[in-house]
């Protein structure tokens, strides 16, 4: 699961939203703090950027009081109950002294900053203040410190802390500046010591710039931090094996006894949970719970409890086995095109014995008056002999007579809020019966009443599995207090019942749009809520009406208007890609009739160094090139025409390198190479296979050849006969990142040249096997059954028979849900619907039409139908 997902679950129950925006339908807007309601003083502007609350100085002339661009700047760290007097404080302090600042302005969103899965490199930053140079910051530090002393707050993980308060120091950019860094993304910037543009690192540990001198005031401080070691503990830490916003948890060994522990890490004021419980007040739970569990042999055993350096220490049991999540890669039978049906039935028998050791184990628990809390297949320990189960990691663990709601859970796992006490382990344990099967419970975040649905199909592709065995999970996941069940969602379309289908998606997405919101116009991915991101064509407005356009439907004018109105200057530090950026949003913009605001932004783009974009498809110089040498063809524009081929030949240079190691051997992830349509290199294939077309130069035809085989290189055949593209931790078959894309660039190539050795073929093969396996974890066109649709829809492989394709159109029935009585699909982690073409409805919409409406022309951009070879 990729924790982040889970705070932008909060503020909608339909969408990922921003968490500021948790005032929804009925609610009352979500507190602020005292300090945050106060009015903006004369002669400074106060503005909402995103967490913030912004406040500036304005100059004579009533604009902002220009100040530094970079420097050292402070940050106050807060908690719940001290920030209010900190937020004034500062606010007293640097008002009178016009030194700009800003601060988190609300509770819940200072919650959100410090919950165990919030991102570590903003944990604890409740204030901002800019000081104008190190005199400045020197005696602000003193000053402010002062007023400061005694108050507490989390410790701030990118910072170096001033003495023993709130206070951390840290050098970086005040004003928003970026850079094209050296994976080729554009990322947030500083000026170095020769004045160029570099990345502005936030990495979770203090860092100072090679070209910046620590001020001598801050050393005896840096002294300081590096004073608390591990190295006189009795254990010795041999690896990491997790880190979270409160903590780590790390493997070691008990120099003592030679005992293999496992020490799990609490930080003060930080990993809150949703009752407000920081870290240590977690591990204290876990070791109560742990305590009171002991000797039943389903949990780790306590060994110690420690402080050092401020941070508490759990030591428990190392324990031996998997967790149940990673036997699901190598085990289970729907990860295959035609399934063993003695596979089948031994997988369901193993699942059924797993099912009761838990159900056990649980009852061994609460025997001993104890609620898990947090019962999910990663927390289940499956051992060496497959025939003993533990449970793991009791910070929720709470004594049973208190009959407590949640308040940590996996989305997937996650009871109701009318659950409480042991009837919250109870749910678990039921989705768990499906989950065995059909890993995809998430989808009961958005809508209990889909468990039905799911056990209809698990009934089917698993015919050996009781029906009680399901009815019962069914029941329990329903249930209300009252004993009722809940609605069960009225019938949808089905997916494969095109056109209704695509009337209802069309439906669906529109009843989604906000033209009112600036930040985005549909609901898609979280990605749209970083720079740019609402615009773009995988995650924003883009490629939404892209979508819509290629599927046949009615033109969206409100859209292009609000898509236009946004992009009338683009706002800075959008990204620059076809995929990511405004390169993608020129593209559909021209293909909607809006040609020279796609010129306007092409040269934008072009004013840049957009020669230093990494090479990939999503945000790198192929799909840059695409779109030049495309709207080069549309308009005749000959300078267009001269930038497509520069950037062939940049890319040409680029391939004649040596190639970096794989994604998967790499020991540095910032010189790994990536593989796939995307970020790999079938994105720069496919632009010289384009330009090939062009120009129908050989040595572009023959570079698309040697880019593809790059990407076949960090490919591996499955059992099965699958090829996907290997990470070294999983493997991949889909569209974006996995076998799949470069699939599809496979067949557009081998439409050009021979393939004398077989290797494109055999290739070719496999991927197919990839594509058409029975089960795939979500429904996206990116990274879902979705690019499995799109890709047998255009394939010129042997063998994609309209039997495989067929069967993929059904199975994205299993995830369909409903969104205003209308056809729609969850999102990226599935804990919300989305209307966007890289994870969400529009990409479905794209796929079926491709598959069901071969006279749409529907279709990726750059990716129609291919050729056959003459």
């Amino acid at each position: 699961m990729d924790k982040r997902y889970e705070v932008y679950a909060l503020a909608d129950r339909h969408f990922y939203d921003t968490p500021d925006r948790l005032s929804g339908e009925g609610q009352e807007a979500a507190p602020l703090f005292e300090t945050a309601r106060r009015p903006v003083p004369a002669g400074w502007d106060a503005a909402r950027i995103g967490d913030w609350l912004t406040l500036t100085p304005l100059g004579p002339d009533g604009d902002p009081r220009p100040g530094p661009a970079q420097g050292w700047k402070i940050h106050a760290s807060a908690t719940r109950a001290n920030a209010d007097a900190i937020a004034a404080a500062v606010w007293d302090y640097c008002v009178p002294r016009r030194i700009p600042f800003k601060f988190v302005p609300g509770p819940h969103l200072l919650h959100l900053r410090n919950t165990k899965y919030a991102p570590r490199e903003g944990s604890g930053k409740f204030v901002t203040v800019y000081p104008d140079g190190e005199e400045q910051l020197h005696r602000v530090l003193r000053e402010l410190g002062a007023l400061l002393e005694g108050f507490e707050g989390p410790y701030i993980l990118t910072d170096l802390r001033w003495h023993d308060g709130p206070l951390y120091v840290r050098y970086g950019a005040f004003a928003r500046s970026f850079v094209v860094d050296e994976r080729g993304s554009l990322v947030p910037a500083v000026r170095d010591g020769e004045g160029r543009l570099v990345p502005d690192r936030r990495t979770p540990s203090f860092q100072v710039p090679e070209w910046v001198t620590l001020p001598e005031f801050l050393r005896p401080h840096l002294q300081a931090r590096n004073t608390t070691t591990v190295g006189e503990l009795p254990y010795r830490i041999e690896k990491a094996l997790h880190f979270s916003n409160g903590g780590g948890v790390y493997a070691g060994t008990d120099t003592r006894t030679g005992r293999k522990v496992v020490l799990k890490e609490g930080r003060p004021h930080a990993g809150l949970a949703a009752d407000g419980a920081d870290a240590i007040a977690r591990l204290q739970r876990e070791k109560a719970a742990l305590e009171r569990v002991a000797g039943t042999g389903v949990v780790p055993e306590v060994r110690d409890w420690f402080e050092l350096g401020g941070h508490r220490f759990l030591v428990m049991d190392f324990v031996e086995g998997r967790p149940l999540n990673s036997f699901f890669a190598e085990r289970h039978p729907l990860l295959a095109p035609d399934p063993d049906p003695d596979a089948v039935a031994a997988y369901t028998r193993w699942a059924l014995r797993v099912h009761r050791k838990v159900e056990e184990a649980v009852a061994a628990v609460h025997a001993r008056g104890i609620v898990f809390n947090d019962l999910h297949v990663f927390n289940i320990m499956v051992a060496p002999d497959e025939e003993s189960v533990f449970l793991i990691d009791f910070e929720a663990g709470a004594p049973a007579e208190e009959r407590g709601r949640q308040v940590v859970a996996h989305p997937g796992f996650f009871a109701p809020p009318d659950r409480r006490g042991a009837d919250v382990d109870r749910y678990a344990l039921a989705c768990l019966r499906l989950a065995l099967f059909l890993p995809v419970t998430t989808l009961f975040v958005v809508d209990r009443g889909k468990a039905a649905h799911l056990a209809e199909v698990i009934a089917e592709q698993f015919p050996d599995v009781p029906r009680a065995f399901l009815d019962e999970a069914v029941a329990e996941i329903t249930r209300e207090v009252s004993g009722r069940a809940t609605a069960v969602p009225s019938s949808l379309v089905e997916p494969g019942d095109w056109p209704y289908s695509r009337d209802s998606m069309v439906k669906a997405i529109l009843a989604s749009a906000t033209p009112e919101r600036a930040d985005r116009l549909f609901p898609g991915d979280i990605a749209q809520f970083s720079d740019g991101g609402g615009l773009g064509l995988a995650h924003g407005a883009a490629g939404v009406l892209y979508a819509l356009d290629a599927a046949g439907a009615e033109r969206y004018e409100e859209g292009e208007r609000w898509l236009l109105a946004r992009t009338g200057p683009a706002p800075a530090g959008t990204p620059l890609g076809l995929y990511d950026g405004l390169a993608g949003v020129a593209y559909v913009l021209e293909r909607l009739g809006h040609r020279q605001r796609a010129l306007d932004l092409l040269e934008g783009i072009l004013a840049e160094r957009w020669q230093r974009l990494s090479s990939d498809l999503h945000g790198g110089l192929a799909g840059l090139g695409l779109v030049l040498g495309h709207l080069a063809d549309t308009t005749g524009e000959r300078e267009l025409r001269h930038r497509a081929a520069e950037a062939a030949r940049i890319l040409l240079r680029r391939l004649a390198e040596p190639p970096p190691a794989p994604f998967s051997s790499s020991p540095s992830p910032s010189s790994r190479r990536r593989a796939g349509l995307l970020r790999g290199a079938s994105g720069p294939a496919l632009f010289l296979l384009r330009q090939y077309e062009r120009t129908g130069e050989p040595e572009l035809l023959e570079a698309a050849g040697v880019a593809l085989r790059r990407d076949l290189a960090c490919c591996v055949t499955r059992e099965n006969g699958a090829v996907e593209v290997d990470e070294g931790w999983r493997t991949l078959p889909y569209l974006g990142d996995g076998s799949v894309g470069l699939g599809l660039v496979l067949d557009d190539h081998l439409a050009h040249a021979p393939d004398p050795g077989g290797e494109f073929e055999a290739a070719r093969a496999g991927i197919l096997t990839a594509a058409t396996s029975r089960f795939y974890a979500q429904p996206g066109l990116f990274q879902g059954r979705a690019g499995m649709i799109l890709h047998l829809s255009r394939t010129t492989t042997p063998g994609a028979d309209a039997e495989r394709l067929a069967g993929q159109i059904a199975g994205l029935g299993w995830f369909a849900m409903a969104y205003e009585g209308q056809l729609a699909f969850p999102g990226h982690q599935m804990m919300r619907l989305s209307m966007d073409l890289a994870t969400g409805t529009a990409g479905c919409l794209l796929a079926l039409g491709a598959a069901l409406d071969p006279a749409s022309g529907a279709h990726l951009p750059f990716l129609p139908p291919p050729r056959q070879r003459p």
